[in-house]
């Protein structure tokens, strides 16, 4: 870390960030904490590349390259859990701790796929969380299966959070409640298949700058597919935090 700081130190005016999610969550931790103010661009060469896909940088490297050097400097959002900088999303739950399992080889030859099969293969015997949320717009005290917060929409490229936008200076909290098994798994091929933008039952979703969560039993919590922060956590966004390079959007006609 000391020496990328030191490195991005001496005159560079840009970053770029080849790899998925949780590298481009270890280099902007790094950024921020040193001070560092650049504008960063992601080549997309992870798994997921759920931010990527946000900022709109396309799949295909070398029309990502172009897109690249012909994008524009905007400041977007960052996700702040526990005092970790998330870009994308924070999670506890079911899949939370499956892209931490799951092995590379896997998923580079499986992509997505390794995600949800990890997660749902863990269904069965997976147990419910109870959990608390204190916001000025939503309070929640019961059941959980899975909980994100996005700064972004997707994870895993499923799309949970339709209306999300990085520049809002809001995250969305989404709570799937899992009160029954046979429910849940309709839920989430639900969102697989991404074919409306309404929620179904059993989910509770809304938008806030500023959460507490707490868990009432010790949970595993990720963050950009890496080790989160343990309960209780604040969750907060910093509007405005990143400097990114974006393509440039067509004109509409």
């Amino acid at each position: 870390p000391e020496l990328i700081a030191d490195l991005l130190g001496h005159g560079y005016r840009h970053v770029l960030v080849a790899g998925g999610d949780g590298t481009v969550n270890y280099v902007v931790g790094i950024m921020k904490h040193h001070g560092i103010d650049l504008p960063v661009a992601v080549l997309p060469t992870g798994t997921a590349n759920d931010f990527a896909g946000m900022l709109g940088v396309p799949g295909d490297i070398s029309r990502a390259c172009r897109a690249i050097l012909d994008g524009e400097d905007q400041r977007v959002d960052l996700g702040v859990a526990g005092g970790e900088r998330f870009v994308n999303v924070f999670s506890c739950g079911l899949f939370t701790d499956v892209s931490q399992k799951t092995p590379t080889v896997l998923k580079n030859n499986f992509g997505k796929l390794a995600y949800y099969f990890g997660g749902l293969g863990e269904l069965p015997n997976f147990r419910k969380m109870h959990i608390t949320i204190r916001s000025e717009e939503v309070d929640y005290d019961g059941t959980s299966l899975i909980f994100f917060v996005f700064n972004g929409r997707t994870a895993g490229k499923m799309r949970f959070a339709y209306s999300a936008e990085i520049d809002d200076g809001l995250l969305d909290v989404i709570v799937i409640k899992g009160d029954r098994p046979i429910e849940t798994v309709r839920t989430i091929f639900h969102f697989i298949k991404r074919n409306t933008k309404d929620y179904p039952a059993g989910i509770v979703h809304f938008k806030s700058r500023d959460i507490l969560l707490h868990s009432y039993n010790e949970e595993t919590t990720d963050i950009d597919g890496q080790p989160g922060p343990r309960f209780p956590v604040r969750i907060a966004c910093e509007p405005g935090a990143l400097r990114v390079i974006c393509p440039q959007k067509k004109p509409k006609k």
